[in-house]
């Protein structure tokens, strides 16, 4: 197989970690595990292992924009169990039944502050917060401030009850559930990140190989693309400032050409654009 640069959307199934994907894309595209061959391979964010739904994996190149696509608001489907506690906020945890069922009259959207869960990824003196609530240290999380734009009841039957929530990255549905009052994550499927959703997403890492979105295509879903001539292009391969719009927008944009990404770049005073991010340097 011959070098990808590519975004694979997968729905990882229940039971397995993001990592063990990741893995199972890495031996599936070939190339050493390590030395100069090795094909470079990363996610747009994990999911818990308990948890489904579309896990975005980076390869080649790809890996380069990995903040761009990290940074996507998601959507999420979530089965929550009323009347209960968790110690993780999932069926993983210790379950308590409390039989006090929170109101769900007024789902909380806009900018919010949340504490991430005590059994999540987020680092805490240099180690995961989960590697030291799994050995039994007290795990203070810091506050964070998230955006929900939706928030909404699908349906309720006895002690279940089905949300629909579309949030910025780093929101953790774990803990919007968990803060209705007495309730934890029963299911947990992301839907969506950014432009992507997991309909178009392959069931495994062999079949998602033949779903691989280009990056020049998945790039130009997801920042304004400027395109360049030939000799700005030459420049800006080589890392240097080239000519923006006469309005840039806002953040960074996509700088490309005929032959696809050339880099990333950010917008400076006096119209120029500065790539933060190449694509063309081996």
């Amino acid at each position: 197989m011959g070098r990808m640069d590519a975004v694979l959307p997968i729905d990882k199934p229940a039971g397995v970690t993001s990592h063990d994907v990741v893995a199972a894309v890495r031996r599936a595209v070939g190339g050493p595990r390590k030395g100069a061959g090795r094909v470079r391979v990363g996610h747009a964010g994990t999911l818990d292992p308990f948890a489904t739904g579309l896990l975005l994996v980076l390869v080649g190149r790809a890996t380069r924009a990995q903040r761009f696509f990290m940074g996507l608001p998601k959507g999420y489907e979530t089965v929550a169990r009323l009347g209960w506690t968790s110690t993780t906020g999932d069926p993983e945890g210790e379950l308590t039944r409390t039989g006090r069922v929170p109101d769900l009259s007024a789902l909380p959207t806009g900018r919010i502050r949340q504490r991430p869960p005590a059994h999540s990824a987020v680092h805490v003196d240099g180690r995961r917060a989960y590697e030291l609530a799994r050995a039994g240290a007290a795990v203070e999380m810091p506050e964070r401030e998230v955006e929900v734009t939706r928030f909404e009841l699908l349906w309720r039957r006895g002690d279940r009850a089905a949300f629909a929530i579309d949030c910025s990255s780093g929101t953790y549905v774990r803990s919007l559930v968990a803060d209705l009052g007495d309730a934890y994550c029963l299911e947990l499927r992301r839907t969506r990140i950014g432009p992507f959703s997991v309909e178009a997403a392959a069931p495994s890492a062999e079949a998602a190989l033949e779903r691989a979105i280009d990056l020049g295509d998945a790039l130009a879903a997801v920042l304004p693309v400027v395109e360049l001539g030939a000799e700005d292009a030459r420049r800006a391969a080589h890392g240097a400032p080239v000519p923006g719009p006469d309005a840039p927008p806002g953040g960074e944009v996509l700088l490309r050409d005929g032959d696809g990404p050339i880099a990333i770049a950010r917008p400076r005073d006096g119209g120029q654009l500065k790539p933060v991010v190449g694509f063309r340097a081996a």
